[in-house]
């Protein structure tokens, strides 16, 4: 008895990319392969991406994408040098350039993206911190980060930094506190990067503050609500009590008039 051959899934990798690129001719990009959820969970369910949008400003100009199909160069005739980051942040770029494209194009944007970010997971420790970084620096992103929630067993580091200096990255400086809490500054964002009992965390040194999560926001929304709430019922109660001060003034006047007196003026 035969049976049929069966091809490893990462055997042909080069046929599939160029089939790929021949029926979608107008896209820079072959769909991202599956990404694991630690990356979701670092960064999309915390809710930073539009955080980040908000802190930022100048949506006509900024791109921040994450868990997306953003690649980094144009094609060549391989995947090679096509990066998937967990979070890209550009400034002075073209962000209907890169929707179109579904992908960050080098050439097109005239700049290499100003940060990227990658999340571990079990499987990404050589990838993240040899070949990720190695030709994150040959595109020339100025910055690269590393975050590893499980606090240092993915990755060699919770949290890890590069700066590109004359073409090779420098890793940047990351203190320890009292309380555990890894950080370091972010040139390129002017925002320190936080880990935090396994949570990435962005703190804005000039504001004084952290970046608001999606649990932040919906607590200052409650908040806010809630003084709305109390407002109007202050409002509520002292309208009502006018309107019962003013039946009771109208109710002793008619009592006066019915004596034969008149009420005071006022």
């Amino acid at each position: 008895m035969t049976t049929k051959p069966v091809s490893h899934p990462e055997l042909g990798r080069r046929e599939r990319h160029e089939e790929e690129i021949g029926r979608f001719p107008d896209r820079p990009y072959p769909d991202a392969p599956p990404e694991e959820l630690t990356a979701y969970y670092a960064i999309n369910s915390p809710g930073y991406p539009p955080s980040l949008v908000d802190h930022f400003g100048n949506r006509e100009t900024t791109i921040i994408t994450s868990e997306v199909a953003a690649a980094l160069i144009p094609y060549a005739d391989t995947y090679d040098g096509v990066r998937y980051p967990d979070l890209l942040i550009a400034f002075n770029v073209n962000p209907a350039a890169n929707t179109a494209r579904k992908g960050y194009l080098i050439p097109e944007q005239g700049k290499p993206p100003d940060f990227v970010l990658e999340v571990a997971s079990e499987s990404s420790k050589e990838r993240d911190e040899v070949a990720k970084r190695r030709e994150y620096a040959k595109m020339g992103v100025p910055e690269y980060w590393r975050f590893d929630d499980t606090g240092g067993r993915f990755h060699s580091a919770a949290l890890a930094g590069d700066r590109l200096v004359d073409g090779e990255y420098q890793p940047i400086v990351i203190h320890e506190t009292e309380d555990g809490v890894y950080w370091g500054h972010s040139e390129a964002l002017g925002l320190d990067l936080c880990w935090e009992s396994g949570r990435l965390r962005w703190y804005d040194p000039v504001g004084q503050r952290y970046l608001p999560t999606f649990d932040d926001r919906t607590a200052a929304l409650y908040v806010e609500t809630a003084r709305a709430d109390a407002e109007a019922d202050r409002a509520d109660a002292e309208r009502d009590a006018r309107i019962a001060a003013e039946a009771r003034v109208r109710e002793l006047e008619g009592r006066l008039r019915e004596q034969g007196l008149e009420p005071p003026d006022g």
